[in-house]
């Protein structure tokens, strides 16, 4: 059996060569991003999210932490924080998962068939559970607002040269030439 970086690595491996952007933020594969799609057939259609994932030290034993960065209105994501209520994530996770699971099967499974009765919105759920038609406008307008893939992507494309702590990386202060030039 591998250890758990081991398989850590495996999972990473196999995310990057997925055709899902991985931005990681440092060497250790702890945490990372992740650009997300909504799925086909569903209201978060045409959407991009940016979706944080970390890993514990004891993962693949226990399940990755994994919450939405840019808004979304969804009855089982916390609006504020982006945090996620999935079963399968939060309490039923065996180490038989892996990180493609969270992006082909469990996050599209949840935007696809919300669950009001276990709600981390609220008011999510009962305007979905109320009026089916007023929530799917306002699914709609989030998706509009918060998830345009322009944004999203092009976030994605100045990130990549930023350090964990914001600063652009390109800045090499080597190559500043100090005094005047020769006449």
């Amino acid at each position: 059996m591998a250890s758990p970086s081991k398989r850590r690595e495996m999972d990473m491996m196999k995310l990057m060569m997925s055709d899902y952007k991985v931005d990681t933020v440092n060497d250790d594969l702890q945490m990372f991003y992740v650009t997300f799609h909504g799925p086909t057939d569903s209201l978060y259609q045409g959407g991009v999210w940016k979706i944080k994932v970390e890993l514990p030290e004891a993962y693949p034993y226990k399940s990755p932490s994994v919450g939405f960065v840019n808004k979304i209105y969804h009855p089982n994501v916390d609006e504020s924080s982006g945090a996620v209520c999935l079963d399968v994530i939060n309490q039923t996770w065996s180490p038989m998962f892996d990180l493609i699971n969270v992006f082909e099967s469990f996050l599209p499974q949840l935007l696809l068939y919300p669950n009001p009765s276990d709600p981390f919105n609220g008011e999510a759920a009962s305007l979905l559970m109320r009026d089916r038609a007023a929530y799917e406008l306002k699914v709609k307008e989030y998706c509009e607002k918060y998830a345009k893939p322009e944004e999203i992507l092009s976030d994605d494309d100045d990130d990549d040269s930023m350090s964990e702590d914001g600063s652009d990386s390109d800045d090499d202060d080597d190559d500043e030439i100090v005094g005047k030039a020769d006449p």
